[in-house]
This record gives structure tokens, C-alpha cells and sequence, in this order.
């Protein structure tokens, strides 16, 4: 056996291991047993590695290589997303450095060039996961673009045409002016900014009546057919039918009723404006109203707009309200808190326009896709995320897949001379269609999310019957975030029941988004991202995924704070816990010399220590596996670290260390190491599906079976192995223990001073246990003597207390200077009551309490809780100290 390091450096180990794992295939499914198969969330080609992707990869490797230790023939594929709006944006700004435009260089060498982008950098993510220490199957890697899968996307439109699931139509859609494209809601980002709210008259054609109708955005009313309010509304029962003139343009437009309209917001009545709302262009489908366009494509107004035409919407904005006002017809304007919807790419302010584009119907699709979530095939983790599925899936819209782009796949729709449609597989099956006709493509491409939904059986081979396919389909789990659950869940659970007539997962994992110290999302452009890369760089691979997974409380979010001045003090708390790991084992290692002898098992022990450590490893298993069946995954983390740290190295390493350590070769030493290496060896294989990379390196220098620890077994929580004798008794001398190491603390005995312990208990059990183990009590707690009877009897100045029913007593004469500890501990208590005193005033403060920043209120409220209960402490320490009786 080798010796470790006196110091663990992660990234040599980290520089070791990987290589190794890969090229001995451990990564490969077997193809035998039991499958568990994980398509990962493909990351954007165009992207680097990010803390949320830090976290949501880290939680599938832990699974993936939990179930690997278990038996089971897994699978984890990996792969990227093509990205559309976001890869064509990169090569648009790398063309403007240049001067040009895309349609300098035209369709063809545009994508040649994103092409040779993706080529060279789009597999930077993957290799960054690789340096996360994910155990993914690196070759069977998967691109949304590339020619399988390109064959799984043309084949679903396909067949959705033939059923007549997919149609060309115009409804209102998400448009970004800067980026010419329809866009999806994810692509869509929302927040809340001051505006105004304009409350406008609108007056009938006959008579001097006024409706009055509320807006945020006054130029689209340019382009209102009706205005509508509530059938049960008793103010306009008996008006409607009659028509009003719209201000400014003098179309007549009527008053409908319709329930769209809320009776309590505003007025009542509200302006349908079909070709800009997406909530209007529906209430215009049941009326049958005209849908006006007065605002294009590249946000200016429309020939419709009248006088309006030309103008920049914004500007049209402000010359709309000038021109109401003049005539008018503004009754008031209000400061509004309004959500503005941006595009996530350029930040434009998002334009919803009717447009001609390719829809899917979605009503046949979601129903199956309802019945599987309420039937509980497919269960959500947290449970709460099944409403937020079932109530997007049960007021489901078509769904928009056309996008004005030059990357991505081109829509497989060819249009003959006299418009029919020649949908096909490949530009060949259209031609042949075509028997001789001209045709051309259509020039628009699919949304990212039409390929992405088809993941989970894309990957594995679809639309051939291939044998991962029939293996491996449906999957086992999703790992992914919450704010894609209708736009991506969902559509991988409709597409996997349509195409593969079977759900496509058993289970959707939705983990914990990662925030900063405000509870913001990270954000580069605000100087909150986290660089994973730099965080591993300062700490290593598994620090950082420790600091993340201990805090992955299933459905609350992660507070993780940025580096500030080279330091990030979550990781290095996970650092920290990485040392003790690889100094608790380089102790065991140099105490078993070259293990001749050890044998990584268990050998049978009566001692107390020997039955309870094993008690403790016993439970620690049981709680790590129910804990990552049901994916709480911080439990796992917290359980791991408090046996190792707490139980194993504070407390088991101390107690059997004189035998360890022993330079004695007997056989009670020999199987005193033959115990603490199956501890800690089996300790190594819980901890390494969430520490690969040091556990695999301390388990190669360990008496072990199998070439890499992560082909090693799963351990098993044994019912023989409970004693809970043992942990009782343990816990009563930890304890004891533990409190007189308190008392040596509080009153400053010093470190050389071995005074008395004085125990009084009326159990004749205890007495007899404290009396077994009086060697270890004395060696840990570092007293002199122990003496125990059935009632504590001294007449010595002591520190008393309490502990598991016992008195307890330390005398202090002669030890320490009681008057001067007596003063030193009063003014302490002092000097804590006046913070105390002056945080109550800052929480009593209503100024404070409505200015201050909410972690900054927090933190107050927190450390006078924290002074409340160290002044208890404190008085509670002076009184301990009494005369004997």
C-alpha cells in the first residue's frame, strides 16, 4: 500500500482519473440486467457551462453512477441543441465585425459558416461537462442537427401532416422586430418595469356616450375591431350591439360581450384588438371580427395606422396619447407597474403580431399527455410541479414551429407553381412527389423545441427500430428545470406516447434553481455569474459539486454567492470536508502499513465502539439510498458528511486509534484495522457518486475487489447490523464527553490540566457503563480520574450541568483563577446584551425596517436571536459554578 500525500491536490487526481475511466469503457451501458437510462437536457451548442448546468448535470451523475454501483446496465447520453435563434445570432455579430449582413452572403454560405462554427467550438460544453466529472457515454453523443437525427425530425413533421396535426395559418404570435422571427415563450423573457396606464374614451356613433377602455400599449388601439365587456355586466346590458367610433382613425367598431372581459378591472369593458393580442385575436375568432395590422414586422406602423404610417411604435405611442389628449379622449393616466416582454436574445421589446406560420394542433396531442401525469405513470418530483404541467397541458394553444431563420431544420414543405403543398421526408421524396412539377422550399425553419421534444427517442435511434431503442426507451428520470416544463416536458411526453405509443420517462426530477445572494438569478451581464470552471479551478471538482448538491433541497432554491476576491466560502466549506476526507484516510493508510493481513470486510467485535460504528454505517446506508430514491439529493449530502466528519472521524477514529496505532502486531490490532478500512472503504463508495475523483483515489490504495470503485457495489443496509443498544450507550458517553470538553472550554482550563470528573447517577447501567469505558473518558475528555456513584458528592467549587440524566462536576479550584473567569465571563455577557440592545432598536426602527435591504433586516434579526441564546448560555455557566454540598 502507498502512502498519500501529505496534502490532497484535486487536480492532478482529477488530471489521473478521468482518462483512465473513459478509455476502460466504465461509462458503457452493458447491455444486460436491469436498465436505467438518462438523456441529458442538451445544452445549447452555442454555450459554456454555467452554475445552474453545474448543478443539473451533477445531480444525473450522481444517479447515474448510484444505479451503476447497484447493477444496473446504465445509460446516460449526452448531447447538445442546436440553438437556432442563439447559434444564428453568434455568426450574425461575428458577420457585423466584418461589415456584412447574412444576406450579403446569402442562405447557403451563411449556414456553411455556422457549419464550421459548430465544428470547431460547438463541442466546448460537452468537454466542460467532462471536466464536471460527468460519467456520460461520450460516444454515443447526440446533435439535434446531425443526419439521425435530422431523419427523426422530418419524419415526425411527416406523419403529424398526414394526420393533420400540422396547418398553415394566421394567429397572433411571439415576434422579436430585431431578430425577424416568430420566437417561443422560453425565448420570451419577462420583467416588471414602471409604465402608464391610459385610460381612453371611446364614444358611441349615435348619441354623446362614452365607453371608456383601459391600455398599456395606446397605438395598438389603431388596430381595434371592438371593444368588449362581461355578459353579466349590468352597466352595458343594454348597449351592447351598438357601435362605438374608434378615436383617432373613425372605424366603427361595436360593443360585444364576451367573458374575456373583467367587470372589476377598470371599466369593465376592455379594447379587442385581434391582430396584437394573443387573448384578443381568440375573442375575434368567436365574434368573427376583422384583425387590422397596423404594426410590421420591424416594429413601425402600418398603412393602417393612418397618419401613424412610418412611425416607430414607441414614437406612435407618444403621438397617440398627444393627439387623445388634444381631442379629448384621455380621462386619465395612471402610473402602472406593467410586465415587458424582451427578447432573451437581443432584448428587443417583443411585438405579439398575426402571422402567417406553421401551427401544430395541440387539443388530440395533450390529451393522452394529461391522462399519463393525473395516472401517475409519469410522476413529478417535487409533487406540486404536476399542477403546473396539467394546467398549461389542460389550456393548451396551437403551437407555433415556424421560425424566420437560416439555422436549424428547413420546414419539409414544398409548394408547387399553383400553391398546393408537397410534404416530404427528404428533397428527393418531394421531387418525386412533384412527378416533374417546379417546386420550391419553404425558407422558414423548425422551432428548437420541435427537434428537442423528440429527444428522449431521437437519441436512441428514431425513427429506426434500433436496439438501444428497443433497450433503453422509455428512459428513467429527466433532470431539468421548472421554467421549461410546458415547453419541453410536455412536448417529450406528447411526441414519446404519439410516436412510441409509451411515455418517454418514468420520472421528472425539476432541481433547484441556482440564485446569488439577492436571491437573483445569476446573471454574467450583472456581474453575479458563477464560472463553474473558475470555482474548480480554486477548489477542485468535487468541492464544488458537494457545495452545490448539499444545498439541493428538493424544490427550494440554492443561494450560492460569486467569487469575491479569489474566494467563494460555500465551496470551501465542501474544501474543507475534501481535507478531512484525505486525512482520515491517509491516517488509516499509514497505520496499516502494507495491509498485509487486512481484508476489506468486517471482522466481528464486542466493544461498544466496534458495535456502534458499525450501527452508525449501518443507518447512514439506509438513509442514503431511500434519501437518492426519492431524490433528496441534500439529505444524502448532509447524511454523508455528518457520519464522516461527526461520527466517523471526531469520534470512531479517536476511540480505536490506540489500537490502530499500535505498533504491536496481535491480532486484536490487526482486526482493529481490518474494521476501520471497511468503514472507511465503504464510507468511500457512499460518498463517490457525489465525490468521484478523490474517492476513487483513496479506494485504489485501500485493500479493495474490482478495478475502479465505481464498479464497485452499492452497499446494502444490513437488519442485523441495528444495535440500537449500542448507539444509546454511544451517544451517552459522546455526551458526557462533549460537555466537559464545553466546560474546558468555557472556563479556560488549560490544555495540560487533567482535572477530575465527578458523575452522580442513580442507574446502576450507566454507572456500570461509565465505569467500561472510564479509559476512553479520560483519554478523550482529558480528566485525571473518573469517579461515578449514585449521588454526585463534592464539596469542591465546580462546573455542573446536566447530561442524559447525569449530574456532572469539574472541580476548577486550583485550576484556573474562578474570581478573574467569574469577571472576564460578566463583562462578556455585558458586551453581547448591549448588541443585543442596539439590534432590538434597529428591529424596533419602522425607517430601518422599511429601507433596508431583506437579507440586511435577515442578518440583524439573526444575530440578536444568536446574542439572546449566548447571554442564556453565559449566565447559564456562571450559575454551574457552586460550592459542594
Amino acid at each position: 500500500m502507498t502512502e498519500l500525500p501529505k496534502a490532497y491536490e484535486p487536480h492532478s487526481v482529477e488530471k489521473k482519473w478521468y482518462p483512465i475511466w473513459l478509455s476502460s469503457g466504465y461509462f458503457k451501458p452493458s447491455g444486460e440486467g436491469r436498465k436505467y437510462c438518462i438523456t441529458i437536457p442538451p445544452p445549447n451548442v452555442t454555450g459554456s457551462l454555467h452554475i445552474g448546468h453545474a448543478l443539473c448535470y451533477s445531480i444525473q451523475d450522481v444517479l447515474i453512477r448510484w444505479k451503476r454501483m447497484q447493477g444496473y446496465d446504465t445509460l446516460c447520453v449526452p448531447g447538445t441543441d442546436h440553438a437556432g435563434i442563439a447559434t444564428q445570432n453568434v455568426l450574425e455579430k461575428q458577420l457585423k465585425k466584418e461589415g456584412l449582413t447574412r444576406h450579403d452572403v446569402g442562405r447557403e454560405k451563411f449556414v456553411e459558416r455556422t457549419w464550421q462554427w459548430v465544428h470547431e467550438y460547438g463541442g466546448v460544453i460537452l468537454s466542460q461537462l467532462q471536466r464536471l466529472g460527468c460519467s456520460f457515454d461520450w460516444d454515443r453523443a447526440r446533435f439535434t442537427m446531425d443526419e439521425g437525427y435530422i431523419d427523426a425530425v422530418m419524419e415526425c413533421f411527416v406523419q403529424w401532416w398526414e394526420a393533420g396535426l400540422i396547418y398553415r395559418g394566421k394567429r397572433v404570435i411571439n415576434w422579436c422586430p430585431r431578430c425577424l422571427t416568430a420566437i417561443s415563450d422560453i425565448e420570451v423573457k419577462h420583467e416588471d418595469r414602471a409604465g402608464k396606464l391610459y385610460h381612453i374614451r371611446y364614444p358611441f356613433k349615435e348619441g354623446s356616450a362614452m365607453v371608456v377602455v383601459a391600455t398599456t400599449r395606446p397605438e395598438t388601439m389603431l388596430g381595434d375591431t371592438a371593444v368588449a365587456a362581461n355578459p353579466s355586466d349590468d352597466r352595458y346590458r343594454q348597449l351592447f350591439g351598438k357601435t362605438l367610433i374608434l378615436p383617432l382613425i373613425g372605424r366603427e367598431i361595436p360593443l360585444i360581450p364576451d367573458d374575456y372581459a373583467q367587470s372589476e378591472f377598470g371599466s369593465g369593458a376592455v379594447k379587442i384588438t385581434p391582430a396584437h393580442d394573443a387573448n384578443d385575436f381568440e375573442v375575434g375568432m368567436r365574434h368573427n371580427l376583422p384583425k387590422v395590422i397596423v404594426i410590421d414586422e420591424h416594429g413601425r406602423m402600418t398603412e393602417e395606422a393612418g397618419r401613424y404610417a412610418g412611425l416607430d411604435r414607441f414614437e406612435a405611442r407618444e403621438r397617440v396619447v398627444q393627439d387623445l389628449s388634444a381631442q379629448g379622449l384621455i380621462e386619465k393616466i395612471d402610473d402602472y407597474v406593467l410586465p415587458e416582454a424582451t427578447c432573451d436574445r437581443c432584448h428587443t421589446v417583443i411585438e405579439p403580431l398575426l402571422s402567417e406560420q406553421w401551427f401544430v394542433r395541440m387539443k388530440e396531442l395533450a390529451g393522452p399527455a394529461i391522462d399519463v401525469v393525473r395516472e401517475r405513470r409519469v410522476r413529478f418530483v417535487p409533487e406540486r410541479y404536476e399542477r403546473t404541467y396539467l394546467e398549461w397541458m389542460e389550456n393548451i394553444r396551437d403551437w407555433t414551429i415556424s421560425r424566420q431563420l437560416w439555422w436549424g431544420h428547413r420546414i419539409p414543405v414544398w409548394t408547387t407553381e399553383d400553391g398546393e403543398y408537397i410534404v416530404a421526408r427528404s428533397e428527393k421524396e418531394a421531387l418525386e412527389k412533384a412527378a416533374g412539377r417546379p417546386i420550391k422550399q419553404d425558407e422558414d425553419v423548425l422551432d428548437t423545441w420541435f427537434s428537442s421534444g423528440l429527444w428522449p427517442q431521437a437519441v436512441l435511434g428514431w425513427p429506426k427500430q434500433t436496439e438501444d431503442l428497443a433497450r433503453y426507451y422509455p428512459t428513467s428520470v429527466l433532470t431539468t428545470a421548472r421554467d421549461i416544463i410546458y415547453l419541453w416536458v410536455s412536448r417529450m411526453i406528447m411526441s414519446g406516447l404519439y410516436f412510441m405509443k409509451d411515455i418517454p420517462f418514468d420520472e421528472v426530477y425539476i432541481y433547484a434553481t441556482v440564485l446569488d445572494e439577492q436571491g437573483r438569478r445569476h446573471s454574467k451581464s450583472l456581474g453575479t455569474g458563477v464560472d463553474p470552471l473558475d470555482v474548480i479551478e480554486l477548489y477542485g471538482t468535487d468541492a464544488l459539486r458537494f457545495a452545490l448538491l448539499v444545498r439541493a433541497a428538493r424544490g427550494q432554491d440554492i443561494r450560492f454567492a460569486s467569487i469575491k476576491e479569489k474566494r467563494q466560502p460555500q465551496v470551501e466549506e465542501a474544501r474543507n470536508f475534501a481535507n478531512k476526507i484525505w486525512n482520515a484516510s491517509r491516517f488509516v493508510l499509514m497505520n496499516i502499513g502494507d495491509a498485509s493481513g487486512i481484508e476489506p470486510g468486517w471482522v466481528p467485535s464486542d466493544a461498544l465502539a466496534d458495535r456502534w460504528i458499525l450501527a452508525e454505517l449501518n443507518s447512514t446506508i439506509e438513509q442514503v439510498t431511500v434519501a437518492l430514491e426519492e431524490y433528496r439529493i441534500n439529505e444524502v449530502a448532509q447524511t454523508l458528511y455528518h457520519f464522516f466528519w461527526d461520527s466517523f472521524c471526531d469520534w470512531y477514529i479517536e476511540l480505536s486509534k490506540s489500537l490502530v496505532a499500535s505498533r504491536e502486531s496481535t491480532e486484536e490490532v490487526r482486526a482493529a484495522r481490518c474494521r476501520i478500512v471497511y468503514v472507511l472503504e465503504t464510507s468511500l463508495r457512499l460518498l463517490h457518486p457525489l465525490m468521484p475523483y478523490i474517492t476513487e483515489e483513496i479506494w485504489q490504495r485501500l485493500p479493495h475487489e474490482g478495478e475502479s470503485i465505481m464498479m464497485a457495489p452499492w452497499p446494502e443496509a444490513l437488519p442485523v447490523r441495528e444495535d440500537q443498544q449500542a448507539r444509546e450507550q454511544m451517544e451517552t458517553l459522546i455526551a458526557v464527553i462533549t460537555r466537559v470538553r464545553n466546560i474546558r472550554s468555557i472556563w479556560n482550563v488549560p490544555s495540560q490540566s487533567r482535572p477530575k470528573l465527578c458523575i452522580g447517577t442513580d442507574n446502576a447501567s450507566t454507572r456500570a457503563l461509565i465505569s467500561r469505558n472510564e479509559e476512553q473518558i479520560k483519554r478523550l475528555a482529558r480528566v485525571a480520574q473518573v469517579t461515578v456513584s449514585d449521588r454526585l458528592r463534592i464539596a469542591e467549587r465546580s462546573a455542573r450541568d446536566i447530561v442524559s440524566g447525569m449530574e456532572i462536576a469539574v472541580p476548577l479550584e486550583g485550576l484556573i483563577d474562578l474570581e478573574k473567569e467569574r469577571e472576564r465571563i460578566t463583562r462578556e455577557i455585558t458586551r453581547k446584551e448591549n448588541e443585543a440592545r442596539g439590534l432590538a432598536a434597529r428591529l424596533d426602527n419602522a425607517s430601518f425596517m422599511e429601507r433596508a435591504p431583506r437579507e440586511v433586516v435577515e442578518e440583524a434579526r439573526n444575530r440578536h436571536d444568536e446574542l439572546i441564546a449566548e447571554i442564556e448560555k453565559l449566565r447559564g455557566t456562571l450559575e454551574s459554578l457552586e460550592d459542594g454540598s
